[in-house]
């Protein structure tokens, strides 16, 4: 059999099952391939089946081989690798070893299936998203060789998203419901375009069963959990009555989704709220990330509270019910990465502390927490590794906590089945890529390392730059970016969705990019913080560059000692006005 020509190779490694684990570590330490287990579908001879399992580690080399590789390991190191034909185990196998993320094929001398890799690297993922996020994971794929589907709205032709991918597709109109959230639309897109499986990013239809589920029956890899996971915490009220049966500390609240206010039931919102005692919180059970969740201090105030809820709810998730719950104040808001794949293994990332916020929605993250205790940290880390078992969880889980610093107490939030947007802090101090790990899991990949092999380095800090005036109310700032000046150095990083000359829609997320800084120390990750948001340069419109700015000058944020309202307590945007 002929060798293909590549710019990629994919070598067989017979693998001892004792010794599996760390020749997975130590090709992707030594060699930087990338590691996937085969399975063999049949001997050879056909005299039946064979469950002894390959390694194939796929890495970027300028030559490729043939034949099968003997490994042996010596004091944690490979060692004796040797390139073999023959074996007694199979006769006369020959490897075909295409490009990257090809189905391997190995055949026999009479040119019949012998081998078959259970699931494969993919070739092309269409990502259903836009903006940074959909850059993101554009620039991850490129990393990993596979190509990439972009889709955009009729107002997003001109996006980075659109420039980046391999190809690029319109999917209606700038009305999300209509684009970003046509399930069906989208589902057409990949299939005639061929792509394997769909990375939805995070918001529109990450968090979305149904969609899952079209995903799976037109046999498209979900980049996430299965639907049947998904749907175990969908609606996000499902999460509060899992986790009362694991005895995890919930926020007190009505156990209960709540539809249809205007329709003669208000009578019940307001038995329910009552019962929990004022201020509560209403939230959209359709989807997460602080969207849409409003407070009503007092009685008067729970019918527009829930009026906004719905709309919003409807809008962004296409669900309009709700919950209500107990609001809390004067709380961290910390939450931990958990990573899952489909053979039963669990690791957590650590934490993240979220807790600058405006109207629930997160504008700046760091980690490790400031002030949480090593046993506290090791509490909720194991709390937030039950739930994702508790799910069958596959993929990347976000579980969220209060956190009471007086009291030193914390209550379960919220899971989020999806990509969060502050992954990237835990990316600069565990050195993981979680969109990389996000698609191995989803081609059936095995985690390649145990919590013990994750290691926490230094701290690091991310800022949304969103295009919003913060001294009129934080108002959404459509319009040209006419100049941009990102700045560099030294454990600096940029995910932007923007470029110079590009026009910000007003139908989305005014997120324009996350600013990320990281050092040895928390201090060195804010000094490095200011010096780049000092050098970073947007004109053309309104940003919150000069929030941020003030931010990193309090001393209470200096201390790490900020909760949730810390914004409206150190009068943040009352200082910006000046």
């Amino acid at each position: 059999m002929p060798l293909l020509k590549s710019a990629s190779v994919s070598v067989a490694l017979r693998a001892v099952s004792s010794t599996a684990f760390k020749i997975i570590k130590e090709v992707r330490r030594q060699f930087r391939a990338e590691p996937c287990i085969i399975k063999s579908t049949s001997r050879p001879d056909s005299s039946g089946p064979c469950s002894s399992p390959f390694l194939v580690c796929q890495g970027r080399r300028s030559q490729v081989c043939l034949g099968l590789m003997k490994v042996s390991l010596t004091q944690g190191r490979l060692s004796n690798v040797s390139l073999i034909v023959l074996s007694t185990e199979y006769h006369d196998i020959h490897l075909c070893f295409c490009r990257f993320g090809d189905r391997i094929q190995v055949s026999d001398k009479n040119g019949s299936n012998a081998l078959q890799r259970g699931e494969t690297v993919f070739r092309k993922i269409l990502i259903a998203n836009r903006g940074e996020i959909a850059v993101r994971i554009i620039r991850t794929c490129k990393e990993m060789g596979i190509r990439t589907v972009g889709i955009y709205s009729d107002i997003d032709a001109d996006s980075l998203h659109v420039k980046l991918a391999d190809e690029a597709y319109p999917v209606g109109p700038g009305d999300p419901i209509q684009s970003y959230l046509n399930a069906q639309k989208i589902i057409e897109i990949a299939t005639r375009s061929q792509a394997e499986a769909i990375h939805p990013g995070y918001g529109f239809l990450a968090e979305n069963p149904e969609f899952v589920e079209m995903c799976e029956q037109q046999g498209l890899t979900f980049v996430g959990p299965p639907s049947e996971c998904m749907r175990k915490v969908k609606p996000k009220l499902a999460a509060r009555q899992l986790m009362s049966k694991i005895n995890i500390p919930i926020v007190p609240g009505y156990d209960h989704t709540l539809v249809n206010s205007s329709s003669g039931k208000f009578g019940q919102v307001e038995e329910v709220a009552d019962s929990i005692g004022y201020p509560v919180i209403v939230k959209p059970s359709g989807g997460g990330g602080g969207i849409g969740m409003t407070v009503a201090r007092k009685r008067g105030e729970l019918a527009d509270a829930v009026r906004f809820v719905e709309e919003r709810g409807r809008k962004v998730f296409g669900v309009s019910a709700f919950y209500i719950e107990k609001y809390l104040s004067g709380v961290k808001h910390i939450e931990f990465q958990v990573l899952a794949d489909k053979h039963g293994n669990f690791i957590h990332l650590g934490e993240r502390d979220c807790s600058i916020q405006r109207r629930f929605q997160k504008l700046l993250e760091e980690a490790p927490c400031h002030v949480l205790s090593s046993h506290l940290r090791m509490k909720m880390a194991s709390s937030a590794l039950d739930v994702a078992v508790a799910l069958r969880y596959v993929n990347a889980l976000t579980v969220e906590f209060f956190y009471a610093p007086d009291t030193r107490e914390f209550f379960f939030n919220e899971v989020n089945t999806r990509l969060q947007v502050e992954h990237c802090v835990t990316e600069a101090v565990t050195g993981v890529d979680i969109v990389k790990e996000q698609i191995r899991i989803a081609a059936g990949e095995q985690l390649a390392y145990g919590q013990d092999d994750i290691a926490f380095q230094g701290h690091a800090l991310e800022c949304r730059i969103t295009a919003e005036d913060v001294s009129h109310n934080f108002l959404p700032c459509p319009g040209t970016i006419t100049r941009l000046w990102l700045p560099h150095g030294s454990g600096v990083r940029i995910d932007e969705g923007i470029y110079e000359g590009y026009v910000i829609p007003l139908h989305y997320d005014p997120l324009l990019l996350k600013l990320m800084t990281w050092g040895k120390t928390r201090d060195e990750a804010i000094a490095r913080m200011k010096r780049v948001l000092d050098e970073m340069k947007i004109e053309g419109v309104e940003t919150i560059l000069p929030f941020h700015r003030t931010v990193l000058e309090d001393a209470c944020f200096g201390a790490g000692r900020y909760t949730t309202d810390f914004v409206e307590k150190q009068h943040i945007v009352e200082k910006v006005r000046g």
